[in-house]
């Protein structure tokens, strides 16, 4: 739960509608009364407080199933990756490591079978054309494990040919390259340099093991939508291949010891709070509420400049519309496939995450959401009708 003085005194005191914002709890909640989701937590943001959170259902938290409260913390899966890149941000503003340089000038290993020529920027927009690159996420945390996969892995294609997004290992190598320039575990950067100067305790990439009992255990739930429940909207039905992930590599994020492992890509351990105070700092030019200076303006904006160009994302059919760790919601009306809602500016900028986890920011409104849940549902798209749900009822609710 986040501190005092970063919670609003209701929905008004930062000019959001209370009707609306209930709205949005009520849709929230529906999945969990329904018996769909074990447990969801929401929050939404304005004018550096929380206006409104609230936590719904069950979790097992420390091996014990009890209510879940806004002191439980989530596994945000791959909304980590805006964390991480935020990261990376400092390091960039510094001078201390180019977007356009090899990854190779900071992570040597990673220069083999073809993969010499990736930038930072390649890993950043996902087409470093490593998309199933082989490795378990409890890899990360053994570093020599870490570095031979570095040079196993064989890119697809010529790196920044094609976009195809990335479960994670484009952004091991980004995490090795801020471990090496700070000689900081990239957890522990993340603590010093954002978490702490935004008093957001409960922002951590990777989860200490004497604080784990608040931590809900992420649980698969439901059954996969039918073929003809795909054919009538339209759409191919997914199968496992490139770009899929396992029911088990889920489950790994119950392990303790993976949860004590900062993974770069999946590791974000927090609240709703949490995340949407760390967009707020975003839409606040990069400052801290006290004022003091995080990212430099310059920074962002180049951070939220759309760099895949016209590249098109596969496995939806549009335009990748990716910017450095972060997507952009665009003006073509396929935002709500993005990861954002229908109600969103083309502007609107943030990271989803596996299972139906949210986190965005939108600066013509200046509202910033996370929806995180413990439920991964194996029907694809009653998740993304929630998500679609949730987003464009939290993106209309400014007064």
């Amino acid at each position: 739960m986040p501190a005092e003085q970063f919670l609003a005194d209701g929905p008004r005191e930062v000019g959001l509608n209370p009707d609306k914002v209930q709205a949005l709890f009520d849709r929230a909640e529906r999945d969990v009364k329904e018996g769909v989701l074990p447990a969801c937590q929401v929050a939404i943001a304005r004018k550096g407080k929380i206006a409104a959170m609230k936590t719904f259902g069950h979790a097992v938290q420390g091996g014990i199933d009890k209510p879940a409260t806004d002191q439980t913390v989530f596994v945000a899966m791959s909304a980590t990756k805006a964390i991480t890149s935020s990261a990376l941000w400092l390091l960039v503003q510094e001078g201390k490591i180019g977007i356009s340089d090899p990854i190779v000038k900071y992570v040597p290993e990673y220069g083999t079978n073809g993969k010499q020529t990736t930038t930072v920027e390649h890993l950043l927009i996902h087409t470093a054309g490593i998309p199933t690159a082989p490795g378990s996420f409890k890899d990360w945390g053994d570093h020599k494990r870490r570095l031979e996969r570095f040079a196993q892995w064989k890119p697809v294609n010529p790196p920044g040919e094609r976009f195809f997004y990335h479960i994670h290992a484009n952004y091991w190598p980004i995490a090795e390259a801020i471990e090496r320039i700070t000689r900081q575990r990239l957890g522990d950067f993340v603590r010093e340099r954002i978490a702490q100067p935004l008093r957001l305790p409960d922002l951590r990439i990777g989860l200490p093991r004497s604080i784990q009992d608040r931590m809900a255990d992420v649980k698969w739930v439901g059954e996969p939508a039918k073929d003809e429940e795909y054919q009538k909207l339209g759409i191919t039905p997914p199968r496992a291949g490139l770009g899929s992930i396992t029911e088990d590599a889920v489950l790994e994020m119950n392990d303790p010891q993976m949860r004590e492992t900062d993974f770069p890509a999946g590791g974000l351990m927090t609240t709703a709070g949490d995340i949407a105070l760390f967009y707020q700092a975003l839409l606040n030019d990069g400052k801290a509420c006290d004022g003091t200076r995080i990212w430099q303006s310059e920074m962002l904006r180049e951070a939220r400049r759309i760099r895949s160009g016209e590249m098109i994302d596969p496995a939806r059919g549009i335009t990748a519309n990716r910017a450095l760790g972060i997507v952009i919601a665009g003006a073509d009306g396929k935002a709500n496939l993005r990861g954002f809602g229908r109600t969103n500016s083309p502007e609107a900028f943030g990271h989803p995450g596996f299972g139906g986890q949210i986190g965005w920011a939108d600066p013509a409104t200046g509202i910033s959401f996370s929806y995180l849940t413990n439920g991964y549902d194996r029907n694809d798209l009653r998740e993304g009708r929630r998500g679609v749900a949730v987003c464009s009822l939290a993106g209309a609710c400014v007064e």
